[in-house]
């Protein structure tokens, strides 16, 4: 009398590089494993059955409607000019307590050197929050959700933030800055922690505003502005162009642009990406293939006119 034991084994077959950017695809596969042994037949070797596998691609932010000329959302509330004057009002405060704290213990070194490393700093907070946005969440994510989909939409269709108003286009981030800046200028009247504070705060409320001139012609834009970029100490439009291009992984620093290169050439955000897919499973935009929600879209002529 024979007897049959049925084993039944489930793998997960793909490419040795299945963890990568965009160009490494995945290939995987269900495999069923196949064993009978009977008490008169010899054993036969095992049957592998592939049995292709759909991979589910990471959820793309859905793109916002392609924006009018007339698009409200690219005006300024009253409510955003609001907000714009509290952010200023908050760096201007800290500016004086650096000035007039430095006049009285006669310092001025060390806030100029505060200084300086808050602006550095500010160019790199900027670049690991625009990766952060770039990559995850979506329209539904808590506090972040608007800005997630308004840089989904600035992807497709980048010269929207050269038509957006001056207010419309800061106001986000002066509200952070004015809920940020005001316990501090409560609390502290060293020169040296107002010299820190004042230019970091000041350039990240800014940033915006820089990024849109990262996006503006050289024609239009103030002749000073320009001679920053060509300076470096204002992200430059050409350092910027790149990251509106495939691969669409590099580029996001939006101050100066001054980290981009250490940034890039030293893998940081593939690093990060790779952290964060192992621990919690989660894949940045920038591993898919690009859809169309990333490439960009021509301005057209009825889109031409400047608020």
């Amino acid at each position: 009398m024979s007897t049959s034991f049925p084993h039944h084994k489930y793998y997960s077959l793909r490419s040795p590089n299945n963890v990568g950017r965009r160009h490494h695809r995945r290939f995987p596969a269900l495999v069923h494993c196949s064993a009978t042994s009977t008490a008169k037949a010899k054993h036969k070797a095992d049957q592998l059955v592939i049995v292709p596998r759909p991979l589910t691609p990471p959820p793309i932010t859905k793109t916002p409607d392609r924006p009018s000329i007339k698009d409200p959302d690219l005006l300024s509330t009253w409510p955003h000019r609001a907000w714009v004057a509290s952010g200023c009002t908050t760096v201007l405060i800290s500016l004086l307590k650096c000035a007039t704290g430095s006049a009285h213990s006669h310092i001025w070194l060390e806030p100029v050197l505060a200084g300086l490393i808050g602006y550095v700093l500010a160019d790199l907070g900027s670049g690991v929050y625009h990766w952060g946005i770039d990559n995850y969440g979506d329209a539904s994510t808590p506090v972040f959700g608007s800005q997630i989909e308004a840089f989904q939409g600035h992807h497709k269709w980048p010269w929207t933030i050269t038509r957006r108003q001056f207010a419309n286009n800061l106001h986000a981030l002066a509200r952070v800055v004015t809920f940020t800046v005001l316990p501090l200028d409560l609390v502290f009247n060293d020169p040296v922690v107002h010299g820190f504070v004042w230019v970091c705060s000041g350039c990240i409320m800014f940033s915006q505003q820089f990024h849109a001139w990262a996006h503006g012609t050289k024609s239009r834009l103030p002749p000073l502005v320009v001679a920053l970029q060509d300076a470096g100490l204002l992200v430059s439009r050409s350092q910027h162009a790149a990251h509106h291009h495939a691969p669409y992984n590099n580029n996001y620093c939006i101050v100066s642009g001054v980290w981009n290169e250490f940034l890039d050439e030293n893998k940081v955000f593939e690093a990060l990406e790779m952290i964060l897919f192992f621990q919690l499973g989660v894949r940045p935009r920038s591993w898919s293939e690009p859809n169309f929600g990333w490439i960009e879209e021509i301005e057209t002529p009825s889109q031409t006119t400047v608020y």
